[in-house]
């Protein structure tokens, strides 16, 4: 029984994924690699996502990301705790702004920032 198709997002090749269950058993077809073959049977299983999102300050906008994915489930959630992130503290490229979100063991760090212009 076909359960879903989809395509593969681990890599920048994008395999086309077919995902089956036969006999009790999820096959996962269409994958160059076995990462595909890990990431399709994730996806029916539990699937995750790096959540990317920005933090407005008075003087900048910071991108973050957080380190692992999380269970997709979580993602508003996620970005709900993010939002919540003090804007008038000061980050720099690298920093951790929260650890261990949601008690996943993902930490959102500071992947970026743009100056606001007056």
């Amino acid at each position: 029984m076909l359960l879903k198709e989809t395509t593969c997002i681990v890599c920048p090749v994008g395999c086309n994924l077919k995902i089956e269950k036969i006999n009790d058993e999820i096959k996962v077809s269409g994958n160059l690699c076995m990462r595909g073959n890990e990431y399709g049977k994730s996806e029916i299983t539990n699937p995750k996502r790096i959540v990317t999102c920005s933090i407005d300050n008075k003087d900048k906008i910071y991108f973050v990301k957080t380190t692992l994915p999380i269970p997709k489930s979580l993602v508003f959630e996620t970005i709900k705790e993010i939002k919540k992130i003090p804007t008038k503290k000061s980050f720099n490229i690298g920093d951790i702004a929260l650890k261990n979100i949601l008690n996943t063991d993902a930490d959102v760090v500071i992947t970026g920032f743009h100056n606001k212009t007056l």
